[in-house]
């Protein structure tokens, strides 16, 4: 099986991290291992990359690729799970990890595997998952999520504004049948969004797809407490980089930065801090780091990429 990735951001991303050779790095989407054979290759013996995926094609895929390497830990999980998957299957405790590593979204393995039902370019069954182990799939959402429930997600998680139109034909159709595949749904969705609307912009398919693979998998649901947990877990001067995909990701990510780095929740007005309550973190980005002209040239899933750091106090 072909798991080709390649990694975004990855310069960026491995000085971010600010590598030591004996340190213990997570790579929390290991996908194809992209960023984590770099990091690998900066570890000495007494160094610890772990690496962890739901998927089972991108564990196989990364053992593959880091065979080279003995200090390399594998985990089958949700990296929502991070406290548990430290302290249970590593053996690690609270301030004990020098850096973390998240690359979200889907993966270039995921969109190109057909019969995933990840892309409106492919025809395959409804199906979405990371990981295949969940109940919930594409095809759950799309026939038995009420009308309202639609439209929220497409509208919330796609930034869809033809939303209530698309849940309303979705319902219809699936009155006379169940839309069981990828091309189904796209036809479904071309005949929702007016004929202008489709002339311009991205594939018309494009917000509502991504809204129904938020949903399957809770991407955006998972966000706040994981990077808390995984705060936890940094030593002190540990980092952890984050490559987000979309806006309402960036948007979560950088206001948990900005929550761990001023965390007082004292009236403004109040001369002094009472609530007790101390940063966390220094953030190192400011601003997101975005891909250059010739990443984005070379790389079409940089296209919209940002990486945020923060570093523990």
């Amino acid at each position: 099986m072909n798991f080709e990735h390649i990694p975004v951001l990855l310069d960026e991303c491995i000085k971010g991290l600010n590598i030591v050779s004996d340190g213990i790095y997570a790579d929390c989407t290991l996908g194809g291992a992209g960023h984590s054979s770099y990091i690998a290759s900066m570890l000495n013996e007494k160094g610890m990359l772990i690496g962890i995926d739901q998927d089972a094609n991108a564990i196989e895929a990364a053992k593959k690729r880091l065979k080279d390497y003995s200090n390399v830990k594998y985990v089958r999980d949700n990296f929502s799970n991070i406290k548990n998957i430290l302290v249970e299957n590593i053996g690690l405790g609270q301030e004990s990890v020098n850096g973390f590593l998240l690359d979200l979204g889907v993966s270039s393995h995921q969109l190109d595997e057909a019969d995933r039902g990840f892309s409106y370019n492919h025809n395959a069954p409804l199906d979405m998952r990371m990981d295949q182990r969940s109940p919930l799939s594409a095809y759950v959402v799309v026939n038995e999520y009420t009308k309202e429930e639609l439209a929220r997600i497409i509208k919330d998680y796609g930034e869809e504004r033809w939303a209530k139109r698309i849940a309303e034909f979705i319902i219809n159709e699936r009155k006379i049948k169940p839309i069981e595949t990828t091309f189904e749904l796209v036809s479904v969705i071309k005949k929702a969004v007016p004929k202008g609307a489709r002339a311009d912009g991205p594939h018309p398919a494009k917000r509502t797809f991504q809204a129904i693979r938020i949903e399957v998998n809770n991407e955006l649901g998972i966000l706040e407490s994981t990077v808390n947990d995984m705060v936890d877990f940094l030593k002190p001067g540990g980092r952890i980089c984050i490559i987000t995909f979309h806006s309402l990701e960036d948007r979560i990510i950088k206001n948990v930065f900005r929550n761990l780095e001023n965390p007082c929740t004292c009236p403004r007005d109040f001369p002094v801090c009472i609530c007790g309550k101390k940063p966390k973190v220094k953030v190192i980005t400011r601003k997101p780091i975005l891909p250059g002209q010739e990443e984005l040239e070379n790389n079409r899933r940089a296209h919209s990429a940002k990486l945020r750091i923060a570093e523990k106090l």
